[in-house]
Order: structure tokens, then C-alpha cells, then sequence
């Protein structure tokens, strides 16, 4: 039921996703990625080999922060579908029965698998620290299962590179439609379903792996400051009665220069 649900959630969110997720480059970290499906939005182009794989030119590696083993094989499979090199962090997940199953060539972008999370700043992987600062960091729908979403956006504010970016979709409490964010309203009634998202919540983030459907995600980053740039949009899409008590904020925020 959950791999479900998760596809059909990607498919009614790619629209927005695909909007940012071409600016993705350089050294980049992924947070949550579950099974990785938007992959395939990153800048890709014709390799030497004749095949059409994630661009070498604009990814130069890709890290991916996931708890959840489960996620693991459809991952590593999502990943070698769109050109990666991937490997296991051992330190972090020593189970040597996931393997690269794809034979690497040198226009092959390395995709490192590491499990864990950003909740805590003294237990953040020695596999992330290593390959850090970061160019790019992406999350989706993650903020709504980190333990403190404050603490989650200064780590990953730490991770960054001066001038970094970081991407993100993320669900959140309904927005009020006179939010200035909002650049897409189908006439959802914000409060009664912001009183709706309250009171699934204790539910839904026990059967939901952690997911707060009542967060503000998007008015939290662009409050946590040290950025130079924020920039978001919020939907209010009527779609099904999951886009009822999931609407979106995406959008980019830069980090300050030191």
C-alpha cells in the first residue's frame, strides 16, 4: 500500500518538482530520497556510450541520506537507471548483500547510498561530513519527518557551501489563500482543512513513517535565516482528498556568503 501511495504522490507533484529540480548541480546531498524516482528531473544528456544518463558536466557526485533500508533496492535501481555509479556507505549500512550491479565506466556520475538522518549535528554520518560542503541539497518531503525541522535546516545549512543551494517540496499545513505564496488556489477551505491536518496528524505520522502533514514547511526555512535568498511558492491543488490535507510549498533558498 505505501509503495502505493508513494507513486501516486509523485506523480501529481512532478509538475511542480520539475520546475527546480534542473537547477540541481555540482557536489549534492539528498535527504530522504525513499525510492529516488526524481532522478530523472536532474540535467541529463547524451553520454559517450550513446545512452541518455544524468549529465557528468553538471553532477559531479551524489550523496543520499535515507534511514529506511527498505527504500534501499528500488533506489539503487532508480539511481543505475539514470546513469549513477552506486555504491554503499559500509560504515553506516555494513549489509554486503546490496551491490553495485552495474559495471562502472568513467563518465558514471559516483552515487553514494548512506544511512541515517540531519536530526542530530553530533551523529551526522562520517560518509556526509567527508564529501562535504555541498553545492546542492534536496529535500522531499522530509521536513515532515525529521524530528526538529529547525535543527534538520541548520544542519543542513552547515553542510552547504557559501553560496549553496538548497531545493525543496515539501507537504504542508493549508496556506492561507491570501499568503502571497500561494500562486495556485482552487477555492480549498484553509481553515477547515488546517483543523483537518491537526487532527490526523498524531495518526497519520504513526502509519505515514513520521509525517506531520501540519507543518509549515516552507514559512520555516524561510524563517530559520542565514540564507541570502529565499524563494517559494505554495499550491493548493484540488485533486483528491490526499491533496486536501497535503498541499505544497517548493522553491529554493540560497546560503549567505561567509
Amino acid at each position: 500500500m505505501w509503495i502505493v501511495e508513494s507513486t501516486r504522490n509523485d506523480t501529481k507533484v512532478d509538475i511542480y518538482r520539475k520546475t527546480i529540480w534542473p537547477e540541481i548541480s555540482g557536489n549534492v546531498l539528498e535527504l530522504g530520497p525513499g525510492f529516488a524516482a526524481s532522478l530523472k528531473f536532474l540535467a541529463h544528456a547524451t553520454t559517450s556510450d550513446g545512452s541518455f544518463h544524468v549529465d557528468p558536466n553538471v553532477i559531479k557526485s551524489y550523496t543520499v541520506l535515507e534511514p529506511n533500508p527498505f527504500m534501499y533496492s528500488r533506489l539503487q535501481g532508480n539511481a543505475e537507471a539514470n546513469g549513477f555509479n552506486v555504491n554503499y556507505d559500509r560504515l553506516s549500512y555494513p549489509d554486503e548483500k546490496m551491490q553495485n550491479t552495474v559495471s562502472p565506466s568513467p563518465s558514471m556520475v559516483p552515487f553514494k547510498i548512506v544511512r541515517g538522518t540531519l536530526d542530530d549535528a553530533h551523529d551526522i554520518p562520517k560518509a556526509v561530513l567527508a564529501q562535504a560542503p555541498f553545492d546542492s541539497i534536496l529535500t522531499s518531503f522530509s521536513l515532515c519527518t525529521v524530528r526538529n525541522p529547525e535543527t534538520a535546516l541548520k544542519n543542513i545549512q552547515a553542510l552547504l557551501k557559501p553560496g549553496g543551494t538548497f531545493y525543496f517540496i515539501e507537504h504542508v499545513r493549508q496556506p492561507d489563500p491570501r499568503d502571497p505564496t500561494v500562486v495556485e488556489d482552487n477555492g480549498v477551505d484553509a481553515v477547515f482543512w488546517g483543523k483537518v491536518q491537526d487532527w490526523i496528524t498524531p495518526v497519520w505520522r504513526i502509519i505515514g513513517h513520521g509525517c506531520h502533514v501540519n507543518r509549515r514547511s516552507g514559512l520555516t526555512v524561510a524563517k530559520i535565516g542565514g540564507w541570502k535568498v529565499v524563494d517559494y511558492k505554495s499550491v493548493r491543488p484540488v485533486i483528491d482528498l490526499q491533496s486536501r490535507i497535503m498541499p505544497l510549498s517548493f522553491g529554493k533558498a540560497v546560503k549567505a556568503d561567509d
